[in-house]
């Protein structure tokens, strides 16, 4: 049998070993999916700079290959949206698509 006195050093090596535990159970991987979480923001955000840039260039390609004239920059503008729309459904689409 455990002495009496044993009784209150064994509680305080349970709470100890449980904080410890804890700690290397939640904290730590916390730590890990923030730094991991960071790097798929920043991957985010480049990203969409990437699709604007790339909306840009696809209203000057619109522009270039269009007449002159203020109904056909009405019509680039159109075409870009359409694309650019077409394109965010395409990766949506392919997003959802299982397997």
């Amino acid at each position: 049998m455990t002495n009496r006195k044993e009784i209150p050093e064994l509680a305080t090596e349970l709470v100890e070993l449980s904080k410890e535990y804890l700690i290397q159970e939640t904290v730590e991987p916390a730590k890990r999916l923030g730094r991991l979480a960071g790097f798929g923001l920043a991957a985010g955000l480049l990203f969409a700079v990437a699709a604007l840039f790339l909306g840009l260039g696809v209203y000057a390609a619109f522009r270039r290959l269009l007449p002159d004239g203020p109904w056909y920059v009405v019509a680039a503008r159109g075409l870009t949206v359409v694309v650019t729309a077409g394109a965010a459904g395409i990766i949506g689409w392919r997003m959802t698509k299982d397997g």
